[in-house]
């Protein structure tokens, strides 16, 4: 059904074979309230799912209770369609922020080098957040997860903290001490790690970019995808913010993932 090498999901979508005009049975246990509160924070409301932390949208991203009932704000800028964007709220700075594997995923090959190199990588911009390993209990906790994706997280809260928490799907993900290896869950780690600071998917607006298939927006209404001043303003290749990633594909920051960083810390 897909190429073989196929596009795993950083913004999880399922895979099917046949897709029928039924809807989804979580989709419909969602009140239209909530998937109104959903809108109106800039997020796409197809294929919504209720899980523990609250709601899974777009994939990869968790919207908490706390965030919907928050006041939206800020304003949606698009002048093409791959520009960076961002998240009305962002992490207050400067400030050291911690990351911490669970048990199951240090025990897992190639997920504490992984770790580390993702937070080398966000260090090497000299950002006013300073990444740094911690113990079990960081301020970004990566825990191990069973589904059909590769890792999901949430937005930085109105009180300018981190989303606490990315789960990974080691399963989906596989495990390997070289270096292709680590460097893809690397890019995996610090996709998610930008969800918990304040960023979206660079092609949100359409995913198909890099997800492939037919024309897909994730969602924008007014608010919630605010353009980051000076990115670019067409399509780019490699951004690891982009929503898909295939299979052993590494993305370290290229020049406009660079400028956002910078530009937002």
């Amino acid at each position: 059904m897909l190429k073989p090498l196929a596009f795993l999901v950083i913004a999880g979508i399922a895979i099917t074979s046949c897709k029928k005009e039924v809807k989804d049975p979580a989709q419909e246990q969602i009140s239209q309230e909530t998937l109104t509160k959903i809108y109106n924070h800039g997020f796409g409301t197809s294929n919504v799912t209720k899980i523990e932390e609250g709601y899974l949208v777009e994939g990869d991203i968790i919207l908490t209770e706390e965030f919907l009932n928050s006041t939206p704000g800020g304003n949606f800028l698009r002048i093409a369609n791959n520009e960076q964007y961002r998240t009305t709220n962002l992490v207050s700075g400067p400030r050291n922020i911690t990351v911490s594997l669970d048990s199951k995923l240090a025990a897992i090959a190639g997920y504490t080098q992984a770790l580390t190199e993702m937070v080398n990588r966000y260090n090497a911009e000299n950002l006013s957040l300073d990444f740094s390993v911690g113990g079990s209990g960081g301020d970004i906790k990566f825990v191990n997860a069973n589904g059909p994706y590769l890792g999901s997280s949430g937005f930085p809260n109105n009180a300018g903290s981190p989303y606490g928490q990315v789960k990974l799907y080691s399963r989906n993900i596989g495990s390997s001490t070289s270096s292709t290896f680590i460097n893809y869950l690397a890019t995996i780690m610090a996709h998610e790690v930008g969800h918990c600071i304040g960023f979206r998917h660079t092609d949100y607006m359409d995913r198909s970019f890099s997800c492939g298939g037919g024309y897909a927006n994730e969602g924008a209404s007014s608010v919630g995808a605010i353009l980051i001043p000076g990115t670019p303003s067409g399509p780019v290749n490699g951004s690891f913010m982009l929503a898909c990633i295939g299979s052993g594909q590494n993305r370290p920051f290229n020049s406009s993932d660079k400028t956002a960083l910078n530009a937002l810390y």
